[in-house]
């Protein structure tokens, strides 16, 4: 492996915990309010990890596995995605599919560590998050497939590889499509404003938080940490669309997709102070707007093909 391919998993182990900084600082900024320090999340997840844990007699196995079956789910996604001009090290025909399945089984490893506890109300999120999941992983797939096919590579680093100006130039009107449905799918896989909002204590409103009330000390710190991870991970895939830096050098195109992420960060940060959380009933009908932006996105690659 060389030192480049190294970079976007390495990045993301790195810097992942930096984005949830960044958006908190930027709604504490247009709130006007001091807020946290930017490395708050390090400070949270080092004070975690060095505490001890306590569990209920009514869990079992389950219940202590699920953080660490998330962490290394998301762990493995981050060696899949490719960053800035990079390849990603875990790169294959069809690795998309292994990616949504990865990001799947971080959720599914979550619930079942919820359901394990007994609790009504983190049963009560759990469904929540299945409900949304259900409907926001078809315009994941959806929203890739149209990267691969639109430019004819099988494997996510291939098809990133090969998203470069003149790509953009022929298939510009169902890549816009694609951001839109990334969009949404990342605010709602990553909990945000206007799907869930994190900083929320209503228990009859939270998804994510309420999944995780029993966990704590260092299972806590590791769920933190592959939630910022997968914070990171959509991320990168939304950048890579978003921002073609094929055409320059690697390490003009490392810096160019750091930046990238820093502006989606206060984006993240914009949209949750600008905009309230959604009515659950509505939050399904954004999802199947998303998807029928990925379907519209994937009509448009058809016929350009057959054209």
């Amino acid at each position: 492996m060389t030192a480049l391919a190294a970079l976007p998993p390495l990045c993301a182990l790195v810097l992942a915990p930096l984005l949830p900084g960044i958006i908190t600082r930027t709604r504490c900024w247009l709130t006007g309010r001091r807020g946290p320090p930017l490395l708050q999340t390090y400070t949270d997840i080092g004070k975690l990890l060095a505490k001890g844990a306590v569990y209920s007699r009514t869990t079992t196995a389950v219940f202590r596995a699920g953080p660490l079956v998330g962490l290394a789910a998301v762990v493995t996604a981050a060696a899949m995605v490719p960053f800035g001009t990079a390849a990603a090290p875990l790169a294959f025909p069809g690795d998309l599919i292994l990616l949504c399945g990865l990001l799947a089984l971080m959720r599914f490893a979550t619930v079942l560590a919820a359901l394990d506890t007994g609790s009504a109300f983190e049963g009560m999120g759990a469904s929540r998050e299945v409900q949304f999941a259900a409907l926001a992983e078809p315009a994941l797939v959806l929203a890739l497939a149209v990267v691969v096919r639109s430019t004819g590579n099988l494997s996510l680093s291939g098809a990133f590889g090969a998203l470069t100006s003149a790509a953009w130039a022929s298939e510009g009107a169902a890549l816009v499509l694609v951001l839109g449905t990334l969009f949404v799918v990342y605010l709602t896989e990553n909990a945000r404003v206007p799907v869930d909002d994190p900083g929320t204590h209503l228990e009859l409103t939270m998804i994510h938080e309420v999944m995780v009330l029993d966990h704590g000390g260092p299972d806590l710190g590791l769920i933190h940490y592959a939630a910022a991870l997968k914070l990171w991970v959509l991320g990168a895939l939304l950048v890579g669309v978003a921002l073609p830096v094929q055409d320059l050098m690697p390490w003009a195109g490392l810096l160019v997709a750091l930046a990238g992420m820093l502006v989606l960060a206060v984006l993240v940060g914009v949209v949750e102070t600008v905009m309230a959380r959604l009515k659950l009933l509505r939050v399904p009908q954004l999802l199947v707007g998303a998807t029928a932006l990925a379907v519209l996105a994937v009509v448009l690659v058809m016929r350009g093909r057959v054209g």
